[in-house]
């Protein structure tokens, strides 16, 4: 089945970018339904690589950009060279939990895969990936062999809700496996089946490291804490006090459950389910160690001007209540808040609280999480580390 581009319209798969949108396609042969595999061709009838069809503004997502089957061997060789890249940036002994398959980065649009120790954890954001799912399983285990003991879809949440693919969340192969995860040496629960993404914020184990360095004898204060990641690196860096605050039980409850697998019962942490700005206002003076890794608070573009007044104001009512000389870790993982637009609300926060602020780190996501130089969407997480002072 193929679909081709208006004149002039293939200029931007020449460059290599994975989208092509409803606007830039003249006619398709036949009738492609959400998910098919198709080839796109220019107006002159030039093959310009295979991709999966979609319905809205994005029409197809490029898979290839050659003309080839889209078939177990493809499957397998991305998912291998995605293995591969993993194996040079952040596998090792101490670390078996992290982002394998990162969607457009990797090749594979609309594709997320997080593994956990033997458990990979599928999610698929296209009908197409969905309908390849099996064949993605099958893949995951030819790449990983005896080392892989389940494979887990968790798509329900994510696939388009147009296309009717009336997605269940399960195993696609394997049963669950009970053993922690590992990150950089300290065991953490996840909770693939229930817990909000994939069960864990792999995006931030860098910025987590880099906390741990600024801990030592400070009291820490992480907001949106969720599963406790930044909690249990601020314990190991010496930590005199930690709170880890959420606004979900369940999330809190497994922070304890994580900080207690590492520290045991009597370490120095508590956890407390609040809303983050009311909690931020009774904590004056506290905290000399503050973290804000919200949720996205802009998902859509039409909400991009709210999230930004909601950063400014978080982030102003933390330097207003941290003490001089603390530090701040502040991030914004909203795909449609650019890096420049966060600094920017920051940066009004700061003339907000009157405070002196200084730059000590521009945060950004892991190597796991790669960025494809065609394709700079895919940069989502940003942060910075501050020095508050006066």
């Amino acid at each position: 089945m193929k679909i081709f581009l208006k004149s002039g319209k293939e200029e931007a798969l020449l460059r290599r970018h994975p989208w092509v949108f409803s606007g830039a396609i003249a006619r398709a042969d036949g009738s492609p339904e959400e998910g098919d595999v198709v080839e796109v061709c220019s107006a002159a009838g030039q093959p310009l690589g295979m991709g999966h069809a979609q319905v809205g503004s994005i029409a197809v997502r490029m898979l290839s950009f050659e003309p080839q089957e889209i078939n177990a061997d493809f499957w397998q060789k991305t998912l291998q060279n995605a293995y591969n890249l993993r194996q040079k940036t952040t596998l090792s002994e101490a670390t078996t939990c992290y982002r394998l398959a990162h969607g457009e980065a990797d090749g594979l649009p609309g594709l997320i895969v997080d593994v956990y120790g033997a458990t990979a954890v599928l999610q698929a954001h296209t009908a197409g990936m969905y309908l390849a799912r099996n064949e993605l399983a099958q893949a995951l285990r030819s790449v990983y062999g005896g080392s892989l003991k389940a494979v887990y879809d968790k798509s329900a949440g994510t696939v388009p809700l147009n296309a009717n693919l009336g997605a269940t969340d399960g195993y696609l192969w394997g049963e669950k496996q009970a053993e922690p995860a590992l990150e950089n040496g300290l065991k953490f629960e996840v909770d693939w089946e229930g817990g909000q993404k994939t069960g864990f914020f792999l995006d931030q184990r860098d910025n987590r490291s880099l906390l741990e360095r600024y801990c030592r004898g400070r009291s820490v204060l992480n907001m949106f804490c969720y599963t406790g990641g930044f909690s249990a690196y601020a314990l190991r860096g010496g930590a005199a006090r930690v709170c880890s605050v959420d606004s979900s039980a369940r999330a809190v409850e497994q922070a304890r459950r994580n900080v207690a697998l590492n520290f045991g019962e009597h370490a120095p942490h508590e956890a407390h389910v609040a809303d983050g700005f009311e909690f931020l206002q009774s904590a004056a003076g506290e905290y000399d160690v503050i973290v804000l890794d919200p949720p996205a608070f802009a998902k859509h573009t039409g909400a991009a001007r709210n999230a930004l007044q909601a950063y400014r104001r978080l982030n102003a009512l933390a330097m207003k209540q941290a003490p001089s000389g603390s530090v701040i870790f502040t991030f914004s993982c909203s795909q449609v808040v650019s890096r420049e637009q966060f600094c920017s609300a920051v940066f009004s926060a700061a003339l907000d609280s009157r405070r002196s602020v200084r730059i000590l780190h521009r945060l950004a996501q892991p190597p796991d999480h790669p960025v494809s130089i065609f394709h700079p969407e895919g940069e989502y997480l940003k942060g910075l580390a501050l020095y508050v002072e006066g």
